[in-house]
């Protein structure tokens, strides 16, 4: 599975994100995996909506457009509970939960990747 860097645009912040493209990369997801570590998520793309079976962990779901805004953030997705969905969406990134907010995500924020020097 691919790595990359992104950085949210006007801020210090950066994240690693694990790219799920393949079809089996994105049925799988985090199903069944232990929690990510800080600034760290799963990048599932295309997808615009998530389900909670067979996690293991809650997570933060950071729904992004093609360009990289963040159009919805869903916190404190419960595992087996959870669904959620944003249908103008291009791409979800996954991230164990509350690092949405360690993070200081907000929708309207843009992410970059950060090509390495």
């Amino acid at each position: 599975m691919q790595t990359k860097t992104f950085q949210v645009e006007g801020a210090d912040t950066t994240l690693t994100v694990h790219l799920a493209t393949t079809f089996w990369q994105r049925f799988r997801g985090l199903m069944l995996r232990r929690p990510l570590p800080p600034a760290t998520a799963l990048l599932i793309a295309p997808c615009n909506s998530i389900h909670m079976c067979f996690m293991r962990f809650a997570i933060d779901a950071v729904y992004l457009d093609k360009q990289g805004k963040i159009l919805k953030i869903t916190r404190h997705l419960r595992p087996w509970l959870g669904l959620s969905a944003c249908w103008r969406a291009h791409s979800v990134l996954e991230m164990t939960a509350g690092q949405a907010d360690a993070l200081g995500l907000q929708t309207g924020q843009n992410f970059t990747i950060q090509e390495p020097k």
